[in-house]
């Protein structure tokens, strides 16, 4: 059974930041995020030492409270996008990339990111997907067979496990999509914390 879920998982993906077709009003399941089904990618002491780059968390000594502000400014900003078309290295209403909707949004606040997602992954701290909150980012490999971080997203909403974020696909454009969803679910990868 787990071969056939692989295989499946695997012809949906095949380049940079390609997705399968979501909405936000897709049907969601029961199903919370509180586990993986299969071991992580990165073993957790990889993703610890990976916590320093040249771009540096933001804001190291607030707390967590006193940027939730700053979080929803930025995922106000990214809201305005829901719906743009999906366009290789857009940063604007004409259209946008996964990895140019997370740096436009954080650059409205005046935070600047690495411009790819494989990039941004190398920012802030890795945290734990049940520790996720709004304004953090989700990182996706959808590149068929390969686990290499090829996607990104900004968190949104999470609510009792749940978690929503926005995201540009290639498919279906700027949309909010969930992590209860088979497909997101399966490519996640790692999720960090900027702010």
């Amino acid at each position: 059974m787990k071969k056939i879920l692989f295989i499946l998982c695997l012809t949906t993906c095949f380049y940079s930041c390609k997705s399968s077709k979501h909405s936000k009003n897709s049907s969601k399941s029961n199903t919370t995020v509180s586990s993986r089904p299969s071991k992580p990618i990165i073993d957790r002491d990889d993703r610890r030492r990976n916590t320093t780059s040249d771009y540096p968390s933001i804001n190291e000594p607030n707390s967590r409270n006193s940027n939730s502000k700053l979080a929803e400014d930025i995922i106000d900003y990214a809201m305005k996008f829901e719906g743009v078309r999906y366009k290789y290295g857009g940063t604007d209403k004409k259209g946008m990339d996964c990895s140019g909707l997370v740096t436009t949004a954080f650059g409205s606040e005046g935070i600047s990111l690495p411009r790819s997602s494989g990039d941004i992954a190398l920012t802030g701290d890795w945290i734990d997907l049940k520790e996720v909150q709004k304004g953090d980012l989700l990182f996706f490999a959808t590149n068929g067979k390969s686990r290499k971080i090829s996607h990104v997203a900004l968190v949104t909403h999470v609510h009792e496990g749940q978690v929503e974020f926005i995201h540009a696909s290639t498919s279906a454009g700027v949309i909010v999509s969930s992590l209860a969803e088979r497909y997101w679910y399966f490519a996640f990868v790692q999720a960090r914390r900027v702010l």
